[in-house]
């Protein structure tokens, strides 16, 4: 008679097998291209909730436990001012994927609104993100990783153009500025959204969305502006499939030569400074007379 694999081995297996290709591989992928993590690294695994932190988490946990080299992790759940049925959703899906987390308690949310109520996600993202470096490093992490996938760092990319004036992309790593030592990751870099979602309805996990109520509303956020972003991004795709990967690669492929002017590490550099720049490159180039 065959036996019955517990809840928990499907799960899992359905990472190994049946999402093995969309999943596993491009989880692996990002680790090893963009080098996310090291020998002897302690990660807090920062988990919202949510599709793709869960996710997330999910893949750190195979990782952790059949890795050649040794690392440690921490699955770390801030609670920025969940509903209870919400802290409740978090623990049992937590349980169902075999993950170990530690909730810490924090006023975010109402705290990002009365801090800017023009703009409460902006001081919201913000605060999260210094909780979650500060509770790392209490927790002796050099590491925090994060949950935002391929379509989240094509989206950010064309917010930035349509929103907020500038070429501006998600970076699959990158160094605190206020906590030395301190190194954000993000594991899901190469993972599509829409492998995230079959791998949840194949496994009939519900995870918690729009948690917040400002996010619910609708207003003073960038939800609405990420939605049309995505739409937009879902119209041109009908017409052209390359879309998504093209403004991926574009990111990886940026032509200097060509901007009129760019900041890099905290310096803006006019098109005139730009222009002198490539000027005297020319004039070295030249053949004396």
């Amino acid at each position: 008679m065959k036996r019955e694999l517990s809840p928990l081995t499907k799960i899992e297996n359905s990472i190994w097998r049946d999402y093995r290709e969309s999943l596993w591989n491009p989880f692996t992928n990002a680790l090893k291209s963009y080098d996310l993590i090291s020998e002897g690294d302690r990660i807090a695994v920062c988990v919202s909730g949510g599709k793709d932190s869960m996710l997330m988490a999910k893949l750190m946990d195979l990782l952790h436990r059949h890795s050649k080299f040794p690392f440690e992790v921490v699955y770390l759940v801030m609670d920025p001012g969940y509903r209870n049925e919400e802290i409740t959703r978090i623990s049992d899906n937590a349980k169902r994927l075999g993950l170990d987390i530690t909730i810490f308690k924090t006023n975010v949310f109402s705290d990002a609104v009365h801090a800017n109520e023009k703009s409460p996600c902006y001081m919201c993202a913000r605060m999260r993100r210094g909780y979650l470096y500060s509770e790392a490093s209490y927790l002796g992490c050099n590491k925090i990783a994060l949950g935002h996938h391929y379509d989240d760092v094509i989206e950010t990319t064309l917010m930035g153009m349509l929103y907020g004036s500038k070429l501006e992309a998600m970076p699959p790593k990158l160094c605190s500025t206020n906590h030395p030592g301190m190194q954000l990751i993000r594991p899901l870099y190469l993972v599509k959204e829409e492998n995230i979602i079959s791998w949840a309805d194949f496994n009939g996990l519900e995870f918690i969305t729009g948690a917040c109520s400002v996010t619910k509303s609708g207003e003073g956020c960038g939800g609405s502006m990420r939605q049309k972003t995505k739409e937009l991004i879902g119209t041109l795709s009908h017409d052209n499939p390359a879309v998504k990967s093209s403004i991926f690669n574009s990111i990886h492929n940026v032509e200097l030569d060509t901007m009129v002017g760019y900041k890099k590490l905290g310096v803006r550099y006019s098109f005139e400074d730009v222009f002198a720049e490539r000027k005297s490159y020319r004039e070295k180039d030249l053949p004396e007379t």
